[in-house]
């Protein structure tokens, strides 16, 4: 397994080796021990989440305020997406600042995002399922929407592709709005 610290070293980019013959491949995508060491704590994780989404589904900037912050470990298993974490911890060197990577069923790269990061995807291919692992439940009562089109983010979405929104995400708040990590 391959672990690269991104721009952003909280963010990490995961490489897994894999295995393959004629008959398909192998890989482990999952390594408690391995993952816990690359990130430097214990991370639990309490769920999986599987979503698929269509050529140009746009999901994001999304995160959960504490005590229900989420980490997340984010891989597609179909298709290709853009994959962005946003560093929303006012206290941090990188507050405001973005890394995106492409992760596809192809390339099963995975990206960990930490607590005190929003996070959002857009779908490149002409259909794409995501698994990803989160480190706390699901609360609507702490959950957030950074607006895709923040003009403070500059998030560098792919052009061509018209996005295809929730009404929750067509109607996020910008960053300077919204409550954040300290």
């Amino acid at each position: 397994m391959q672990i690269t610290r991104l721009d952003i070293p909280d963010v990490l980019l995961i490489e897994p080796k894999i295995f393959c013959d004629d008959r398909g491949f192998f890989f482990e995508s999952f390594n408690q021990r391995l993952f816990n060491k690359a990130v430097g704590q214990k991370v639990q994780f309490v769920q999986d989440n599987h979503s698929e989404s269509i050529r140009g589904v746009l999901r994001g900037l999304h995160y959960q305020l504490p005590p229900k912050d989420q980490g997340k470990l984010v891989r597609v298993v179909k298709g290709e997406i853009f994959d962005v974490a946003v560093d929303i911890r006012k206290s941090s060197p990188t507050y405001g600042k973005w890394v995106g990577e492409i992760l596809s069923g192809k390339n099963k790269k995975q990206l960990w995002i930490p607590q005190g990061f929003a996070h959002g995807f857009f779908v490149i291919s002409e259909q794409a399922e995501i698994l990803y692992k989160v480190s706390e439940y699901y609360s609507q009562e702490h959950e957030r929407c950074i607006i895709w089109s923040d003009s403070f983010l500059k998030v560098a979405w792919p052009r061509g592709i018209e996005p295809l929104l929730s009404e929750r995400d067509k109607h996020g708040s910008s960053l300077d709005k919204l409550e954040l990590f300290e």
